[in-house]
C-alpha cells in the first residue's frame, strides 16, 4: 500500500492540511494513521484497499489529527505533578551528558536509538536529582541524607574543569566527527 501513488498523495495532502492548521507531526505517524484508516475501511466494507481510497479525505483526517494534538496539549500542560524540572542549561551534569554522545556513538557502532535512550535516561536522572526537593513524588525516597546537588556539580567540575565546553556546538560536532560520525539532514 505504501508504495502506491494514492498513498503518497494522501500523505502529502494530509501533511499540507496539517501545516495549514499549524500542526506539525512526523510523516511516519501520518503514514501509519492513513494506512490504518484505509485498511479499516476496506475491511469493514469488504472491499479492496484500492477501492477504499475513494472514502479518504485528507482535510477530515487533518482535522481529527489537529483536534487530537490540541487535546493532548491541553491535558498534559495543566499539571506538572511528579515531574522534576530539568537542570539549568549551563549545568555541568548536562554538559557531561552531551560529552557522552560521541563516545556512545562509537561504542554502539552508530546506533542512534541506543544513543538517544542513553541521553534521555541520563538527562532525566540529572533533572530528577536536581529537582527532587520540589518533586512531590520523591518525598521520602531519598533517605535521611538526600542528594547534595551542589556537591555533585562541584565534583563533576573538579573532575573535568572544562566541562562547559560541551555547550559549544562546534566542539560537540568536532567530537562526533572524530568518533567517525556526522549528523546530516537527508
Amino acid at each position: 500500500m505504501r508504495n502506491t501513488k494514492a498513498f503518497k498523495e494522501a500523505v502529502a495532502q494530509t501533511l499540507a492540511e496539517l501545516a495549514h492548521r499549524g500542526v506539525t507531526l512526523a510523516p511516519a505517524s501520518v503514514e501509519d494513521l492513513i494506512e490504518q484508516q484505509v485498511t479499516t475501511v476496506a475491511e469493514r466494507l469488504g472491499i479492496q484497499v484500492r477501492s477504499a481510497w475513494r472514502y479518504f479525505d485528507a482535510s477530515v483526517t487533518a482535522d481529527r489529527l489537529a483536534q487530537s494534538a490540541a487535546s493532548y496539549e491541553e491535558s498534559s500542560s495543566e499539571k506538572d505533578v511528579g515531574q522534576a524540572p530539568m537542570p539549568p542549561l549551563d549545568n555541568p551534569e548536562l554538559a557531561l551528558v552531551l560529552a557522552g554522545v560521541p563516545d556512545s556513538l562509537a561504542q554502539t557502532g552508530g546506533d542512534l536509538y541506543a544513543v538517544i535512550i542513553s541521553v534521555a535516561v541520563n538527562a532525566w536522572m540529572a533533572g530528577h536529582i536536581h529537582g527532587e526537593d520540589g518533586c512531590t513524588g520523591c518525598d521520602g525516597s531519598r533517605g535521611d541524607v538526600g542528594h547534595d546537588w551542589v556537591a555533585r556539580m562541584r565534583t563533576i567540575t573538579e573532575m573535568q574543569p572544562n566541562i562547559t565546553k560541551w555547550f559549544d556546538r562546534d566542539v560537540w560536532t568536532h567530537a562526533v566527527n572524530d568518533a567517525g560520525y556526522t549528523v546530516t539532514r537527508r
